[in-house]
């Protein structure tokens, strides 16, 4: 690991300025350690700086921070059909992220590395800057919480966990210097361990802390018992899935069915534990929103269409299955559209962008009680989510753990859990093209706006196997995420 590519940042820090939620100048490294972790307020601007880094940073059009790992992964997932106009076209296609030159793959890494960097900063120096301790705890806690976030965000796309053996990425815990030797990887087991202690160090740092609500992007006891349940999850780790799930919703109803259908874009809404917030004067971010909406005509690419077959999911009399349409616009026609996610400012095109709801706290304690031999206490579970959505409830037959991970598709699709949910349940991609029962094309009688009718060829996915030529299959590595060559290049401990 040199130095040229670790090039790990003391974000944003505009001395004197921390009354600030996020701060303006770009994150810099030219403000010298005694002076950047002197007070806890100076620590504090910090942390708002690398959470303001690690969202509002652009690698390109097609990389607008962080969020862009979720695009990645519901672009390759199964009910996502992407466009070929414009963007993660070779995400989708599953060409690029086993590709470890291609920008997107450094992209990723970078930012999460560079967070992590941060974030062990913190950890380590904190404790010496002068100031309110109460306050240092849960700077300290927060950090310790972001870590874990970053380390869980490269558990679930880097291996699969099928013996917690397999060779992961490397874990790095002191803060890096021109002189860090690079780390070789840890066994996916240990990351996952990591994760854990991290947010078990960061729940007793963080009971006492009481955020403005208007700051759902600062973490608190709620979001680190909810990335605690992830990792749980995502662990094996059902019991404590369980219990982690339940106090990470506390206090965060499930929204109505008028609020889901709203765009998916407002931090008010009472369902979001964590999500990051945005303004006209702060709003990269929301660069996220011309992928995912698909029915604002503002919205530039517009390329999250919907596999039509997804639609199947859902009962005619479910919240959800308002927001299926086909669409008649040049160069989408005959694409069905979800519009789960709009603009909440279409003139101003900014949106708020979620990372996590109490319904999915809802889907992990309804998996956790199932995989743990307790199909009753995970029907009950699922059906409170279900009777929020006025879908029909789940009254047994079929196989309970399908219904689940099936219904995990239909709530969370598009907030970047499809392709996590592939590896860690050792599923596979499923597409197949949307054609008529005689093998042609499917015709959709499709209502215009001046309320006529046009016949139209449906559109489904456009990539239906592998680059290899081979069908979709559990544990295939083009579900992975590359390690991108400077990495590979400049650590030469890496596979160690």
């Amino acid at each position: 690991m040199k130095k040229n590519f670790f090039i790990f940042i003391i974000a944003v820090l505009v001395l004197g300025s921390c009354s600030k939620d996020f701060l303006e100048p770009k994150p810099t490294n030219a403000v010298p350690d005694d002076e950047v972790f002197n007070t806890v307020d100076n620590v504090e601007t910090v942390m708002n700086g690398t959470w303001s880094y690690m969202f509002e940073e652009f690698f390109s059009y097609a990389v607008p921070g962080y969020k862009s790992i979720h695009l990645t992964s519901d672009a390759m997932g199964s009910d996502i059909a992407v466009t070929q106009s414009y963007g993660l076209r070779d995400s989708y296609g599953f060409t690029e992220m086993v590709d470890n030159t291609k920008n997107r793959v450094t992209a990723f890494w970078t930012i999460l590395y560079k967070v992590i960097d941060n974030c062990n900063n913190i950890i380590a120096k904190i404790d010496n800057a002068t100031g309110d301790d109460a306050k240092k705890q849960r700077i300290k806690g927060q950090a310790y919480a972001l870590r874990a976030h970053c380390y869980l965000t490269l558990a679930s796309y880097y291996q699969f966990n099928r013996t917690g053996t397999e060779k992961a990425v490397p874990i790095y815990l002191e803060p890096t210097t021109a002189t860090s030797v690079g780390k070789p990887k840890s066994t996916i087991g240990d990351v996952y361990k990591q994760v854990i202690a991290d947010l078990e160090k960061a729940l007793p740092l963080l009971k006492d802390y009481q955020r403005n609500p208007s700051q759902k992007w600062k973490i608190d006891g709620n979001v680190a018992n909810g990335l605690l349940a992830r990792a749980y999850l995502y662990n094996h780790q059902w019991t404590q899935a369980i219990t982690a799930s339940v106090a990470a919703r506390s206090g965060y109803s499930l929204m109505s069915g008028d609020d889901y259908n709203k765009g998916f874009s407002d931090l008010n809404n009472v369902e979001w534990i964590w999500g990051h917030g945005q303004t006209p004067n702060q709003s990269n971010a929301s660069y996220n929103f011309h992928f995912l909406d698909v029915s604002t005509p503002a919205s530039y690419y517009q390329s999250f269409m919907c596999d039509p077959y997804f639609q199947n999911f859902f009962d005619s009399a479910d919240v959800r299955f308002r927001l299926f349409d086909w669409d008649t616009l040049p160069d989408q026609e005959g694409y069905l559209r979800y519009k789960k996610f709009r603009f909440r400012d279409a003139t101003a095109l900014v949106g708020d962008l979620v990372l996590m709801r109490s319904a999915e706290m809802y889907l992990i304690e309804a998996e956790a009680y199932t995989r743990n031999g307790n199909n009753g206490k995970g029907a009950e579970a699922l059906n409170v989510l279900r009777a929020a959505r006025n879908a029909t409830t789940y009254k047994g037959g079929g196989n309970l753990l399908d219904t689940i991970l099936v219904e995990r598709r239909k709530e969370l699709w598009g907030e970047g859990f499809a392709l996590s949910d592939i590896i860690r349940t050792g599923g596979t991609v499923v597409r197949k093209p949307f054609l008529s029962y005689t093998g042609e094309d499917s015709i959709i009688n499709v209502r215009r706006a001046d309320g006529t009718f046009l016949q139209v060829a449906g559109q489904g996915h456009l990539t239906l196997k592998q680059p290899d030529g081979k069908a979709f299959t559990p544990y295939s590595n083009y579900y992975l995420f590359a390690i991108p060559i400077s990495e590979v290049q400049n650590n030469p401990n890496l596979n160690n």
